[in-house]
């Protein structure tokens, strides 16, 4: 009724005063202590969702943020200000060649329960699409930490790709005998010189059953993070551009950095830490 009638009479009439009013009128316009949270909130969401790539959802920013409880809270406020983390869009490109006359090993994984690093490691390829054709890339992944061990990458799938990348692993880690060293059934892995190389530091070759891409979940995981969070939402001119992209999400991002929600919310070298 302030439009009708003077302030001061109507405060007289209510039984209030007019400073009470002026301040309940300014409080009216002013956001609350919910609302200033909900906003210092919105910017460290934003700030983690930036620093990581663009692909961490409401667990992984509450872990960052070191607030797991508040889940929920950050989930409205990311659908509020339109924040989503990155769908995926898929191409998928045949690398298992397992029509081959080299010999197949057992599955050995069912055998193990993984309990510390260096028991048992995951091995596999896939490739990545540039101006200049297909990079093939090869991981050896720690079944336990997660944490890349080696890679190596080129132009052409062949068994030297497979072969360097066990190799950086083994240099790195310098593993004892009766290691398992698990993979699909290509050629690549059923050749020789691949073959010898594990016999060479005592490590024992395990192979997925025919046709089934769950025996070597882990390093499909690891793929499906790469070309999600780095691969698919990027044009690469050059293998030699793929290849810096990569390393960096493998050295920089992936094994540092990055979030497992399998491993507590610690990045792989961090979950290793921790062990020791």
């Amino acid at each position: 009724m302030s439009g009708e009638h003077r302030i001061a009479l109507l405060c007289e009439l209510l039984g209030v005063s007019r400073s009470g009013y002026y301040a309940w009128r300014q409080r009216r316009h002013e956001p609350g202590p919910r609302a200033r949270e909900d906003h210092v909130l919105s910017v460290q969401i934003r700030e983690v969702f930036t620093a990581n790539r663009r692909s961490y959802g409401s667990p992984r920013i509450a872990a960052a943020l070191g607030c797991p409880g508040r889940r929920n809270r950050i989930a409205r406020l990311m659908h509020e200000a339109g924040i989503w983390a990155r769908r995926r869009s898929k191409y998928r490109v045949r690398t298992t060649d397992s029509q081959h006359g080299g010999p197949i090993a057992p599955n050995r994984l069912p055998e193990l329960t993984v309990t510390a690093p260096d028991q048992a490691w995951g091995s596999d390829a896939t490739c990545v699409l540039t101006g200049q054709g297909w990079l093939y890339v090869v991981v050896v992944l720690d079944l336990c930490s997660r944490r890349v061990l080696g890679w190596a990458m080129g132009a052409h799938l062949d068994a030297r790709l497979m072969l360097d990348a066990l190799q950086m692993a083994i240099n790195q880690r310098r593993p004892k005998p009766g290691l398992i060293v698990h993979s699909d059934r290509g050629a690549q892995y059923a050749s020789r010189h691949y073959r010898q190389l594990l016999l060479r530091y005592g490590l024992i070759a395990s192979m997925s059953r025919k046709g089934n891409c769950y025996d070597n979940a882990f390093v499909e995981s690891f793929w499906s993070s790469l070309k999600y969070e780095t691969v698919y939402h990027q044009r690469f001119a050059t293998r030699a551009a793929a290849r810096a992209a990569l390393f960096e999400y493998i050295e920089v991002f992936y094994n540092r950095t990055r979030l497992h929600s399998s491993l507590g919310y610690l990045s792989p070298i961090n979950f290793e830490s921790q062990l020791n």
